[in-house]
């Protein structure tokens, strides 16, 4: 998919006879914008300077009929706000004002020698995007639009255009979003009052579509799997995976049968995510299903399809946010604290998100699946060290979903080897103020880790979606 971008800039129509050249440079000055807005997977639409109320409505029109996603409006020169209202009411996204001047400064000696003061305000005109840029935020803050400012200059200012890159990031996943089908395979575990979610409020602010699986359906699916597709698939899982000698034949091949069988299901229902837990009575098929299903959902993760147990719907949703930033997102929760070292023990049993483990991950048996029935094959890594980013999609008190952040780093040390995804992790206000600060918020116990800070994406997404964010550190 490929996602639409805005671009359009504004001048005032009576200074184009007045200062010869001034709208021809101001134009070259927008064209530069634009190919720096171009990425493979996003489009733009630059209608030009808008220089008239006339030329706005016709603005207007064209960014409606091509669908943005994002609107960046470039300041070039001083502007009427009548010119810059009726395109940001009628576009309906978020605006990013570009206020970028062309040079650091002026060439004072430069200027005050021109010897005619016609040319000297031309000149000066082309360097007065801060002037009309109080106006804007006037007008905007009164009519109710988002606005969103970058300041500084066209060229040589990394700063801006790492934050224009954000911008365009968040677009591309906010879009990702609006086009992901969730899979719900089984039920919630009961007694989590924390993750029952409003799907129909999720739908809505996060534009996702939930799909109800049946487990029927899967476990169908496993009588069907072709004997070949088995055997790649337990191939391929000895390749990823670093399988613990202890992981007897039989259950590495009864994992890769509801692996193959899973990806059936995915497949057939076009799902980007799945949540999914399934509890049993101890001697169903069914049982006998679901204590088979966490290499197939670790590998699904990891290429892309995040899987979350225990039917978190909202951290699915955080983890399929992070892995469409490019940076993983693995399900996890609180597991310990480390007064000695300061840092949080986290992570989780069931799926972990391979693609981003500190080197390769463990397969190991486990006799018993602490909480749930059943045993069978786990999964045990721990983040790649560094910087992460913890994000979860949270049910604020007034009904709405927010993105809660935290930004820490991935470190060595000893881990707790019980075949389960954890990790050490280390946060600037300290492991206590994290904790505390995290929990404040009333997120669900469980959260999403994603490899690098992406705070300021993630808050860019979050105003694209029209959500709140709060990061904590």
């Amino acid at each position: 998919m490929s996602t639409t971008i805005g671009l359009f800039g504004i001048g005032l129509d009576t200074y184009w006879p007045q200062f010869e050249g001034l709208q021809a440079r101001l134009l070259r000055y927008q064209i530069e914008i634009g190919d720096r807005l171009l990425r493979p997977d996003a489009s733009v639409v630059d209608v030009g300077l808008v220089d008239s109320p006339q030329a706005a409505q016709l603005a207007a029109e064209r960014f409606h009929e091509e669908g943005i996603s994002l609107l960046f409006l470039y300041v070039s020169t001083y502007a009427l706000s009548s010119t810059v209202l009726p395109v940001a009411q009628k576009a309906k996204v978020p605006v990013v004002v570009l206020n970028l001047q062309p040079v650091k400064a002026i060439d004072y000696a430069a200027f005050n020698a021109l010897g005619d003061r016609t040319k000297m305000t031309g000149e000066w005109l082309a360097h007065c995007q801060a002037c009309s840029v109080p106006e804007i935020a006037n007008v905007f803050l009164r009519s109710g639009i988002p606005f969103h400012q970058i300041t500084g200059t066209l060229r040589d200012d990394p700063e801006v255009w790492s934050e224009v890159d954000d911008w365009i990031t968040a677009a591309l996943v906010a879009d990702k979003m609006r086009s992901c089908n969730v899979g719900l395979l089984g039920h919630y575990y009961c007694g989590m009052l924390d993750i029952y979610s409003d799907l129909t409020k999720l739908s809505a602010r996060l534009g996702v579509h939930f799909e109800v699986v049946e487990t029927q359906e899967l476990r169908h699916e496993l009588d069907v799997v072709p004997p070949k597709d088995v055997e790649n698939r337990i191939a391929e899982i000895y390749e990823h995976f670093a399988v613990q000698p202890d992981c007897s034949g039989d259950e590495i091949r009864r994992a890769a049968v509801t692996s193959v069988a899973l990806d059936n299901v995915i497949e057939r229902h076009n799902l980007g995510a799945m949540a999914y837990f399934f509890s049993g009575t101890g001697d169903d098929p069914y049982v006998d299903l679901i204590s088979t299903i966490i290499i197939g959902n670790s590998l699904l993760t990891a290429h892309g399809v995040p899987v979350a147990g225990e039917y978190e719907v909202k951290n699915v949703l955080a983890m399929k946010i992070l892995d469409s930033f490019g940076v993983g997102g693995s399900f996890t929760e609180f597991y310990a604290m480390d007064f000695n070292d300061d840092i949080v023990l986290m992570g989780h049993d069931g799926p972990g998100h391979t693609a981003i483990a500190e080197g390769k991950t463990k397969v190991k048996p486990l006799k018993e699946f602490h909480g749930k029935v059943g045993q069978g094959l786990s999964v045990e890594m721990s983040v790649k060290h560094g910087p992460v980013t913890l994000l979860s999609v949270i049910d604020a008190p007034d009904g709405e979903p927010r993105l809660l952040i935290a930004e820490g780093e991935s470190v060595p040390g000893q881990i707790l080897e019980i075949g389960n995804t954890n990790s050490r992790y280390r946060f600037s206000t300290g492991a206590k103020g994290f904790v505390d600060a995290w929990c404040k918020n009333g997120p669900a116990h469980h959260c999403a880790i994603g490899v690098g800070h992406i705070a300021a994406r993630l808050e860019k997404l979050a105003a694209i979606l029209g959500i709140e964010s709060i990061r904590v550190c």
